[in-house]
């Protein structure tokens, strides 16, 4: 993927030193424990600019991390996500984190391989974990690797017993044949189904998009007709955000749902601070420092070339992906535009339109209150994107 020059399209809102770096009332931590991995998949993120595998271990001591906390958490309801690379490959540091700070919430993304390696002791303390898994066994596996798909299950299998919360499977729906089955499946073996699409420019061609609107018709009706909450992460949240239209703004401060405008902090294992976790390889994206102990409000904000607020997908959308959204319209990379971000664009519109089409309105005030209030706050929002 091309690397584009930085415009510091943040002047009149990132520099001023009197905005907040942290906006809300909370605040995520995501700590990457390492930037190797174990696998190769085939969309890996950080294969760009080179960032996988260019940090092996954490080198800021946990007194450096002691002192930012201080300084620029302080009040602040903190939960910590550990990242990478693979993050379970540095256990001990998960540990120690987990150790110095029982106060907070921790949840964990992995591609769920080492899960059997988890002691009792961190397993208990996750409120959730992120499982990278691409759909059913064939799809997974072409993606990551032979067996992997059954190798992640059967480890899932047997720590569930020990989780202390919840386990979600965290789809890239990159091929165009990914079916309905497949998605579905998932809500078997996860507490919850989140999916979004792919961020490659080959994959949108009009048969493809063609393919994934017909899977997004199936994913809605099924969410309707069940009696039960279907729990698919970006459904509950299109339908939330338009039945609660409030609930679309007040952990975002009506900025994008994917956090990085407002209070999630990407801390590299040398320390360094980013906005967003596939925009490492920009020195330029900096936002702080554990070792320096300095941080500034996320330089990844809204611009008026975003398009977003014109759409009619903005009142639950809100802005979906910053990083796709500064690449194709403050650095004017049109192919990217053209071939990733307005395919995804008209996909998420398209699904708020089949979801208007089953009257969420209606069938929210029809619903059981647990069901209800289970749509309304589920915890799991605060860990992804909601969006696809």
């Amino acid at each position: 993927m091309q690397i584009l020059e930085l415009k510091n399209f943040s002047q009149a809102g990132a520099a001023e030193a009197n905005e907040p770096p942290i906006v809300g009332n909370r605040v995520e931590l995501q700590l990457l424990t390492t930037l190797r991995c174990n696998l190769k998949c085939t969309y890996c993120s950080l294969g760009v600019g080179e960032v996988l595998g260019s940090q092996r271990n954490v080198t800021y001591t946990m007194a450096e991390l002691d002192a930012f906390i201080a300084k620029h958490l302080a009040g602040y309801e903190t939960y910590v996500t550990f990242y990478g690379g693979e993050p379970t490959l540095n256990l001990e540091f998960m540990a120690q984190v987990m150790e110095r700070y029982p106060a907070f919430r921790f949840q964990l993304q992995t591609n769920g391989t080492l899960l059997d390696r988890l002691p009792g002791s961190i397993l208990s303390n996750l409120s959730n974990i992120l499982v990278s898994i691409d759909g059913g066994e064939g799809t997974t596996d072409t993606h990551r690797g032979r067996g992997i798909y059954r190798q992640v299950m059967k480890h899932l299998d047997a720590i569930r017993g020990r989780l202390g919360g919840v386990a979600t499977a965290r789809v890239t729906w990159s091929s165009e044949d990914t079916s309905f089955e497949e998605i579905d499946g998932l809500t078997r073996h996860f507490d919850y189904v989140y999916f979004q699409f792919a961020q490659k420019d080959d994959i949108y061609h009009p048969e493809a998009l063609a393919k994934k609107r017909g899977v997004l018709t199936q994913l809605v009706e099924k969410f309707f007709a069940s009696e039960r909450l279907y729990p698919v992460i970006p459904l509950m949240g299109v339908v939330r955000n338009k039945v609660l239209p409030s609930r679309a703004q007040e952990l975002y401060a009506g900025l994008s749902q994917c956090r990085v405008s407002t209070h999630i902090l990407n801390v590299m294992p040398d320390g360094k601070i980013y906005p967003c976790p596939d925009m490492l390889y920009l020195p330029q994206m900096q936002q702080g420092d554990v070792v320096g102990n300095w941080l500034r409000r996320s330089p990844l904000q809204p611009h008026p070339d975003m398009p977003c607020q014109s759409c009619d997908a903005f009142a639950f959308c809100r802005r979906n992906c910053m990083k796709n959204l500064y690449r194709a319209y403050v650095q004017g990379d049109e192919a990217y535009r053209r071939q990733v971000v307005e395919p995804v664009c008209d996909l998420v519109r398209f699904l708020g339109e089949e979801v208007d089409r089953h009257d969420p309105h209606r069938w929210y005030a029809r619903a059981p209150l647990a069901l209800r209030k289970a749509l309304a706050d589920c915890e799991v929002y605060e860990y992804v994107e909601i969006m696809p």
